[in-house]
């Protein structure tokens, strides 16, 4: 079958590799789409700290915002998994350690993530996966909306740990995918919602409806009730504790390729709650609800889908118009 490898910085190929074998406790997915995401790039382009760490190491094989179909079942399987429309967790928990038992597999002691650390990912015609960390797609969601479940449950976990209600101000920094997720989401629980982010984001936000889109210079005073920063840029976090109401939650989704800070007098004196999200798992069946019910649709996202082949000029540069998201057929 055919699968993108990352086989060094800046070197990515599609190649023929061996197709994969379900064991036990396995599936394979007949993959339908995938997204690609920051943290992919950053695989390629060698920025990734895991690479830094030894956690990750080249050949990769990426991919973990995915939906598609299953195909063959392991030993032990529920065979009323084949032939589902799933998706899945990227963070894969080993079910035994003290943070697995305790409901936390996404910061288990033996953590493995899909496409990124210890699991070949889903930039391939077909994947293995543990069954356990399935989920099933109802048929409103197609498969633009299944592929975008993983980002989804980030983005709503920001939200609900933003702690925002009916009639909060809610600021988002960052206009990129999971940013304007979290608007999406936000929006949709009856905050009120503010971007920040450069021209081009905030272009979209406004044909998705946001009124209130702003850039650092434009930016209004608050108060703000709760804020998210979901940017790679190291100033800010800084900021983003700088703009909070005393006594609201700043929450931090996006990461820098760069240490950034914060003051932690400022957190202090402001009674404020600074909160780290790592992983879509607990946000994956929420997000599944919302995208199934029409609460939030994630399809204006999307400015292309294209060929296994054609992404890899992606990862080179080449740039679509229309939305921060690309998705992948790896059939095309």
């Amino acid at each position: 079958m055919r699968a993108l490898v990352f086989t060094g910085p800046g070197k990515a190929a599609v190649e023929e590799v061996s197709p994969p074998m379900a064991g036990p406790g396995q599936v394979v997915i007949d993959v339908d789409r995938v997204g690609v995401c920051g943290t992919d790039v950053e695989l390629f382009t060698g920025a990734m700290s895991y690479l830094e760490t030894g956690e990750s190491s080249y050949p990769i094989r990426p991919g973990h915002e995915w939906c598609g179909v299953v195909s063959a079942l392991g030993d032990g399987v529920d065979p009323s998994w084949l032939g589902e429309r799933v998706t899945g967790d990227t963070m894969i928990g080993c079910g035994q350690c003290r943070r697995c038992l305790r409901g936390r597999h996404w910061v288990c002691e033996s953590l493995r993530e899909l496409g990124i650390r210890g699991l070949p990912g889903a930039l391939a015609q077909q994947l293995a996966y543990p069954a356990r960390f399935l989920h099933a797609l109802p048929a409103s969601v197609g498969v633009q909306a299944g592929a975008m479940v993983e980002p989804g449950g980030n983005a709503l976990r920001s939200v609900l740990a933003a702690d925002v209600t009916a009639g909060d101000r809610l600021l988002v920094l960052g206009t990129g995918t999971i940013g304007l997720l979290a608007a999406l989401f936000a929006r949709a629980r009856g905050a009120a919602v503010h971007l920040m982010g450069l021209p081009s984001g905030l272009a979209k936000a406004r044909e998705l409806g946001f009124d209130d889109v702003w850039t650092r210079e434009s930016l209004p005073d608050g108060p703000w009730d709760g804020v998210i920063d979901a940017t790679n840029a190291t100033t800010s976090p800084s900021l983003a504790l700088h703009l909070a109401e005393p006594g609201r939650t700043i929450v931090y989704i996006g990461l820098s390729s760069t240490p950034s800070t914060i003051d932690t007098r400022s957190l202090v004196l402001k009674d404020v709650t600074a909160v780290g999200i790592l992983g879509a798992s607990a946000g994956l069946e929420p997000a599944i609800e919302a995208y199934a019910s029409g609460a939030v649709d994630p399809r204006p996202l999307v400015a292309a889908t294209v060929g296994l082949e054609e992404i890899v000029e992606v990862f080179e540069g080449r740039r679509y118009d229309g939305g921060p998201k690309v998705l992948v057929d790896p059939r095309l």
